[in-house]
């Protein structure tokens, strides 16, 4: 279950990337040239493109999500590296008192 969710998970990851990339850039550089058109709601918000990313990004998230819950099961708690580096501390020998 595992390898299908993370599979699924890596093909919307690419698939996401490449709707982004496909999209019509629509202003300047960090607003730089906004014009009055694009502040009102325009034909192109509801575009294929826009609500198909949208649907993509959704299940994205969705996957991540429920990868997360399925490899959660799995994890299996282990030892603080605090405490193997204190064990390995009383095995050394002590500092001559007399120089």
């Amino acid at each position: 279950m595992e390898n299908i969710l993370l599979v699924l998970n890596i093909i919307l990851a690419i698939v996401l990337v490449l709707l982004i990339l496909m999209q019509r850039s629509e202003g300047g550089a960090l607003g730089i040239g906004v014009s009055q058109e694009n502040m009102m709601f325009s034909k192109s918000a509801g575009n294929f493109m826009t609500k198909s990313t949208t649907v993509v990004a959704t299940l994205f998230i969705i996957c991540s999500l429920a990868l997360t819950i399925v490899s959660r099961s799995e994890l299996i708690p282990t030892n603080s590296v605090l405490d193997v580096i204190e064990e390995k501390t009383e095995d050394t020998p002590s500092i001559p008192e007399n120089n």
